[in-house]
Order: structure tokens, then C-alpha cells, then sequence
């Protein structure tokens, strides 16, 4: 206790800088914790949290008999999964890209490009997307019928709403997503690469056995990170691209609280339903780094 006493007076400027942080962590993320309760509470606003009355599992078991359970559980983790295999390379692919370029001045210039649309908000994206693919006006429509493809309303083929959204993620947050992959690269030692140009090895050999090494230990954890997030598919996007025709398809969990919770006023179900997404996103963040720790030398703890 002493140890850390003296540790604290005498580097207390460094906890200063980080107390806001932690702060936040505690007001916003701990304290709230304490309201999860409702989950297992039949509750009624006047009698308030504390005095609501227990039900232990039963909005749990509501929702496990629910006719659409299963259709949300796999739209969520289909969606997911589909973003993760697709937008997780892309970042990489595009940091390896930005790393062979030599021309200062282009190299910046697809960096703005493929950054600029991480700014762009969602409302406005979900706005750009439905110009896009409008029957009527849209860019795609247009080039559809310039190559003699028949038009179809994309965003009323529920077929299609999962490519649509994760493309469209691709190309909003790869260029901000490649950021970390580009300065850890920045941090390889010159000399490899000398020195695999001194065996002749090709830019393509030295990308594959200098540069995908370098990344790895960072991948790996984004990779643990991103797989213990499978269940939280953005609600936003989700929602304003929905539509009465796609909903089979985009209806998520996150989608469902809200209307569950929010439009229905159902505060305890919804508490629940939100739980259980969290306790199995908990679940696969100890198998995903169980395994990245067994196979790597890389894991979170």
C-alpha cells in the first residue's frame, strides 16, 4: 500500500492527465451497470428500479420462444460476420497498398480520399446510399442501363441489404481503419528491407515476409477486439436503411430494442434482450483471445 502510495505521489501528474478517463469510465459505463437489474424486474416507471418487483428469467425466456428469435440472432451474426471478413482485410490491404507507393504526393492524396468519408455522418452516408441506388435517378441505376442490365430497387431486395451495408462500411471506414496498420509499418527497421533487397528478394516478398509479420501483433488484437463486438451491429445505419420490404433481412438486435424498449416502451424486455447480447459478446471475446493466445503471441490478457 506504501509502494503504491509513493508511486502515485510521485508520478501524480501522469494520473492527473488520465483521471478524465477514467471518470467518464466510471460515471458512464460502471455506474449505469447498476440499472441492468431492470432485466430481471417487472418495471414500472412510478415504482422506479428499486422498487419494481422481481421476475428473475422471464423476460429471457420471452424472448428465447419469440417466432422471429432465431431470424434476429442470425441476421445480427450474419451481418457481423459479414463485416468482419470483408471490411477486416480491407484496412490491411490498403496499408500494404500506401506502404510500396513512392510518390509522395499521390500517396497523400489516396490517403485524403480514402480517409475523407470517416467523416461523412451516418445519416448523410444512409442518404448518399439511397441516391445511389435510387430506381429512378440513381448512379447505379443509370450505369445498370448504360451495359443493358435490367433496373432493379436494390433497397427493396432483402437479398441485397447485407452487401449494401457492408460495402458501404468498407468505403467509409477503411481509410480511417488503415491509420493503425500505416504507422505500424512507419516503426519496421530500414534495414530488412535492405537486406532483403540484398538477397533480391521482390517487393512482393518483402510486403509478404516483412511487413505482414510487422502487422500481425496489431491485427491480431483488432481481430480480438472486433470479434468481441459479433452481436453490436451499428443501430444507426441499421435503422434508417430498414424498410417495411427489407426488415426480414436488416431486422438486428439492436433494432429490436429500440423498439421494443424505446417506441414500445417495454423497458425490462428490452433490458434483457440487451443483456444477453452482452453477456455472448463477453463469451466470444474469451474464446476469440483463448485462441489468439494459444496460437500467437499476441492476446489482450
Amino acid at each position: 500500500m506504501n509502494i503504491a502510495f509513493r508511486m502515485v505521489k510521485k508520478n501524480w501528474q501522469l494520473y492527473l492527465i488520465i483521471l478524465p478517463s477514467l471518470l467518464y469510465l466510471l460515471i458512464f459505463k460502471y455506474v449505469p451497470m447498476a440499472g441492468v437489474q431492470i432485466a430481471f424486474k417487472n418495471y414500472v416507471v412510478t415504482k422506479g428500479i428499486w422498487g419494481s418487483d422481481w421476475i428473475g428469467f422471464k423476460h429471457f425466456i420471452d424472448f428465447f420462444r419469440l417466432p422471429i428469435f432465431w431470424r434476429i440472432i442470425k441476421n445480427t451474426a450474419l451481418l457481423s460476420l459479414y463485416s468482419l471478413v470483408v471490411g477486416f482485410p480491407a484496412p490491411i490491404i490498403l496499408a500494404l497498398a500506401l506502404n510500396e507507393l513512392r510518390n509522395g504526393v499521390f500517396k497523400r492524396a489516396v490517403q485524403l480520399v480514402t480517409f475523407a468519408p470517416y467523416f461523412i455522418s451516418t445519416v448523410i452516408m444512409v442518404s448518399i446510399i439511397m441516391l445511389f441506388l435510387s430506381p429512378q435517378l440513381g448512379f447505379v441505376h443509370l450505369l445498370a442501363d448504360k451495359f443493358g442490365f435490367p433496373a432493379e430497387n436494390i433497397m427493396s431486395k432483402p437479398e441485397y441489404f447485407k452487401t449494401v451495408y457492408v460495402l458501404s462500411d468498407v468505403w467509409q471506414f477503411t481509410g480511417y481503419a488503415s491509420v493503425i496498420y500505416i504507422a505500424a509499418l512507419a516503426g519496421v527497421d530500414p534495414h530488412l528491407y535492405e537486406a532483403a533487397k540484398v538477397d533480391g528478394a521482390s517487393r512482393f516478398q518483402r510486403m509478404i515476409h516483412i511487413d505482414l509479420p510487422s502487422l500481425m501483433p496489431t491485427a491480431v488484437i483488432l481481430l480480438i477486439l472486433n470479434a468481441g463486438q459479433i452481436m453490436n451491429v451499428g443501430f444507426e445505419k441499421v435503422y434508417l436503411m430498414q424498410n417495411a420490404i427489407n426488415v426480414g433481412a436488416s431486422e438486428v438486435i439492436s433494432t429490436y430494442v429500440y423498439k421494443m424498449g424505446l417506441v414500445g416502451a417495454n423497458f425490462s424486455f428490452s433490458a434483457a434482450v440487451g443483456l444477453f447480447n452482452a453477456v455472448v459478446n463477453l463469451l466470444l471475446l474469451i474464446v476469440v483471445n483463448y485462441v489468439a493466445r494459444k496460437n500467437s503471441e499476441t492476446s489482450l490478457w
